[in-house]
């Protein structure tokens, strides 16, 4: 990943974060919290791919495991952000443009769906039963809502910043200007009149030296007829 997608990525975590923990947590909505950070992975993975949505996934769900105030194991948000990311970034249109309104939609329910139940299985694994208590089948119902609901705000304001930050150049230190320049530079050089003929030669000729008043066959014709 290009350093400004790596920036761009970190922003968007790093807020939708700070969000969900300060905002949409204290809401005190039934069910299930609204997944904002679940959202901005699934954006950036439409626009960069299964590699670039399996490392953001990655690193978002981890700085969540980190964040306080987490009470669950370090690494189990990160693996399921990661293998969401992964998957999201496996349908990303071409272009990573989104012709209906209706894929990232479905793509948003399947994944809050699957992250839901994935979060649930890997937590009964380590002898976490808080899903029990509350309610497998809620969660699921109501993080698919609210996500859904969530989305249209979300994931296409994502996808418009991602798809900014890959339309730009490929290289911002120079090489990316240089075909250009290089081209700009041949063009100057092959017109009529340049020091240097067609091929790179100096024997002179149409657009050799021989174009320049003082040089080429005329200029040996009137040197030799003075003489």
């Amino acid at each position: 990943m290009r350093l400004h997608r790596v920036l761009l990525s970190a922003v968007l975590v790093v807020v939708a974060l700070v969000v969900q923990v300060s905002v949409l947590s204290r809401l005190g909505l039934p069910g299930a919290v609204p997944d904002l950070l679940l959202l901005v992975v699934i954006g950036l993975a439409l626009v960069y791919g299964p590699v670039g949505g399996c490392l953001v996934g990655f690193c978002a769900g981890l700085l969540a495991d980190l964040a306080p105030p987490s009470d669950h194991a370090v690494g189990r948000y990160a693996l399921v952000l990661c293998v969401l990311g992964y998957g999201a970034g496996m349908l990303r249109p071409e272009g990573g443009q989104i012709r209906s309104v209706l894929r990232p939609l479905l793509v948003v329910a399947a994944a809050a769906f699957t992250a839901t139940l994935l979060y649930a299985g890997v937590g009964a694994l380590v002898g976490d039963t808080a899903a029990r208590h509350v309610g497998i089948v809620s969660l699921l119902l109501t993080a698919v809502l609210y996500d859904v609901l969530l989305a249209p705000f979300v994931v296409p304001a994502v996808m418009a910043m991602a798809r900014r930050s890959v339309a730009e150049p490929v290289s911002s230190g120079g090489t990316g200007g240089a075909p250009r320049k290089q081209a700009r530079i041949r063009g100057g050089l092959n017109r009529r009149g340049s020091i240097f003929g067609e091929g790179g030669s100096r024997s002179g000729g149409a657009a050799g030296l021989g174009t320049v008043p003082g040089f080429g066959p005329r200029a040996k014709a009137g040197s030799s007829a003075k003489n």
